[in-house]
């Protein structure tokens, strides 16, 4: 395992996490709701918000299984990250030129951040396997997601402090130092995406010789492929049947979290604040989980977690002040990074090897087609009863089916399913990094 390609993939999560927190978790929705679409009801700015969610999450998932065939072939996960990246800073930083009634402007530029934001994370995830041999994986996509905690923290606090106290730092009013928010969202993604751009070189071709035209051909046959061949994985179905369900409960809280808070009338002081608090709850929590998960199984600690969710959506469901606000957020801190780097490293276990690419495009496709559904379910059950409560409690469906899905997932057969196609036990080790590239992490 090349140590120093690992420590430069671990801190694209410390740079990408500050768009989740800052852009789509704690200052984007309120700035939509206030800036955006001031002029619409709150009920149907957080609808029009869950729409622009599930329209670019529709986008990532027609595009991202496509590309991560043509990332296999071609060897070419880092060049691919390194795009997709480059929309979601520059989409970030476009957040800054939206005024009052822009509404249509800021979900454009939504759409674009997220294909941006999850397309690169496609490419990112599927560098795991060829980084980092089984075994360690959980403890190692546990360290990112704890890193990305941190990095999302940190910034967070920043533009907390440039919202709330503009004057301090020199700043005319609260709606310049929110719009400057964005802008630095975009420069600390783009700085701290450099040791992955830089370190983890692309790998070799599957598939040498070909145009551009050549490998989008082979990548659709393979795609092709891949629908007939997941049946050969029967565990990695079930773990991304799962997937689809409670991924979609956790990314609808992640999304919708800080917008219906306004809509019982926590303030949004509070909610940022709150959110803060789930960032270095997460980091710590997400270091244990995965460590616990090394010792007493990712299956077992996938539904503790997901239990504690299904206690949280009961919670929410009655949340009426900010205090409830605050306990729920340190909630959420303990389990979302676990359950999501338990997910990864349990994804990457059940798929061959020399597929990762292929087959997290086909993870993507199927769990943001499934994940339109969450915010869609729970915009449209705002809109249509004016009760955002109801919406927040139809999340029990999604953790239900996820729970007893995970509960019949046969962890070691989906392993052995993995290297029936002659793939090693231990992937090999990424090319040679120049010792001047190593020397400087």
């Amino acid at each position: 395992m090349n140590k120093s390609a690992v420590r430069a993939w671990l801190m694209y999560d410390w740079a990408n996490s500050a768009y989740a927190t800052t852009v789509l978790a704690a200052v984007l929705p309120i700035f939509y709701s206030s800036v955006a679409a001031s002029g619409l009801s709150e009920n149907t700015a957080a609808s029009y918000l869950a729409y622009t969610h599930a329209i670019g999450m529709a986008l990532v998932a027609l595009v991202s299984p496509l590309l991560g065939s043509i990332s296999d072939l071609s060897g070419r996960k880092t060049s691919f990250l390194t795009a997709f990246a480059l929309l979601g800073i520059v989409s970030t930083m476009g957040f800054a030129l939206v005024g009052e009634g822009d509404w249509l402007l800021a979900s454009a530029l939504l759409v674009l951040s997220t294909l941006g934001f999850a397309g690169s994370l496609t490419f990112y995830d599927s560098m795991l396997p060829d980084l980092v041999p089984s075994g360690k994986r959980e403890d190692v996509s546990a360290k990112g997601y704890a890193l990305g905690y941190v990095g999302g923290g940190v910034l967070l606090a920043v533009n907390l402090l440039m919202i709330q106290q503009p004057q301090l730092l020199g700043m005319k009013d609260t709606l310049t130092g929110t719009r400057l928010s964005f802008v630095t969202v975009g420069m600390w993604w783009l700085i701290f995406s450099i040791p992955v751009i830089r370190r983890v070189p692309n790998l070799p071709r599957q598939a040498g010789g070909l145009t551009a035209g050549g490998y989008v051909r082979a990548a659709a046959r393979r795609i092709g492929g891949s629908y007939r061949d997941i049946k050969r994985y029967p565990q990695l179905v079930r773990l991304i049947a799962a997937f689809w369900f409670y991924n979609d409960g956790i990314n609808t809280i992640i999304l919708m979290a800080t917008i219906y808070g306004t809509t019982l009338g926590i303030g949004s002081s509070d909610l940022i604040l709150a959110l803060l608090i789930t960032q270095f709850v997460g980091f710590p929590s997400t270091i244990l989980l995965g460590k616990t998960a090394e010792r007493l199984g990712a299956k077992r600690m996938l539904l503790v977690s997901l239990f504690i969710y299904v206690l949280i959506v009961i919670l929410g469901f009655g949340m009426t002040q900010a205090i409830h606000f605050y306990i729920l957020a340190v909630m959420v801190g303990l389990v979302q990074g676990g359950s999501q780097s338990i997910s990864r490293s349990l994804l990457s276990d059940l798929m061959p090897l020399k597929r990762t690419g292929e087959f997290f495009g086909f993870v993507n496709i199927t769990s943001k087609f499934s994940s339109i559904f969450g915010p869609f379910v729970f915009g449209l059950t705002q809109q249509l009863t004016g009760n955002p409560r109801l919406g927040i409690l139809s999340l029990l469906l999604f953790f239900g089916l996820g729970i007893m899905i995970v509960l019949k997932l046969d962890v070691e057969k989906g392993k052995q399913d993995a290297l029936q196609d002659g793939d090693p036990p231990v992937p090999p080790a990424p090319p040679h990094i120049p010792a001047h590239a190593a020397a400087e992490v």
